[in-house]
């Protein structure tokens, strides 16, 4: 059986449940907080080292106002009231993108993150304000002034992930099927399941199946 340390999952379908059940899009963003919390526990049980979810992305600024200012709030709501949880069952938290938030978010993530930072039963890497493009451009950067050779091994020291071992797995929820600018690098290799279901529909039934599945996978890494 396939060992699994990795789990990455680009959590879509939140707006248009929130849309199709409640007549508004925060609503599913709400509810999918919910299945946040229900796949973290489901992530413990099964012994996996690292989740990473891709909760906002550099594109996602596109949207409504409103929306973000809601997200962001859901955000700090989280933080706020359920990091010492997180602490006591010693998860860490971390998060991979751009912190160009507003000053209470960017203190509560400080916050966070220093606070979990030596918890080791499960790290969270949370992805906000990501882009894989960004990072990746970043990392040549980094490369060229620094006057490195460009190599895999180089190239991946000055990635966000750089700690973090590539996702087995990457679950894409809401019946979509594309990477949509998520760990393009890190994702190489990974075994990809596209769910039919949304967000806050998806549940650790669904999880476990997969977790199943991947583990039965014969991985051949482009061998025979």
């Amino acid at each position: 059986m396939n060992p699994l340390n990795h789990v990455a999952i680009i959590m879509d379908g939140n707006g248009r449940w929130g849309l199709k059940n409640k007549n508004s899009r925060n609503a599913g963003h709400k509810a999918g907080l919910i299945t946040v919390e229900k796949i973290i526990k489901a992530t413990l049980k099964n012994n996996i080292r690292y989740l990473t979810l891709y909760a906002f992305s550099t594109e996602n600024w596109k949207r409504p106002k409103k929306e973000i200012n809601f997200l962001f709030n859901l955000l700090e709501n989280f933080l706020t009231n359920r990091i010492d949880e997180l602490h006591k069952q010693n998860i860490k938290l971390q998060i991979i993108g751009v912190k160009n938030f507003s000053s209470k978010l960017n203190s509560l993530l400080r916050l966070a993150e220093k606070k979990t930072y030596k918890n080791g039963k499960l790290q969270i890497n949370l992805a906000l304000n990501y882009g894989s493009k960004f990072e990746l451009m970043s990392a040549f950067k980094i490369l060229k002034k620094k006057k490195e050779k460009i190599s895999e091994k180089n190239l991946r020291k000055y990635l966000q992930t750089k700690d973090i071992p590539d996702p087995d797995i990457l679950i894409r929820t809401g019946n979509t099927k594309r990477l949509s600018n998520f760990l393009l690098w890190q994702l190489a290799y990974s075994e990809i399941f596209f769910e039919r279901k949304l967000w806050p529909e998806f549940n650790e039934k669904d999880y476990n199946k997969i977790i199943k599945k991947f583990k039965n996978i014969k991985r051949n890494y482009g061998n025979i």
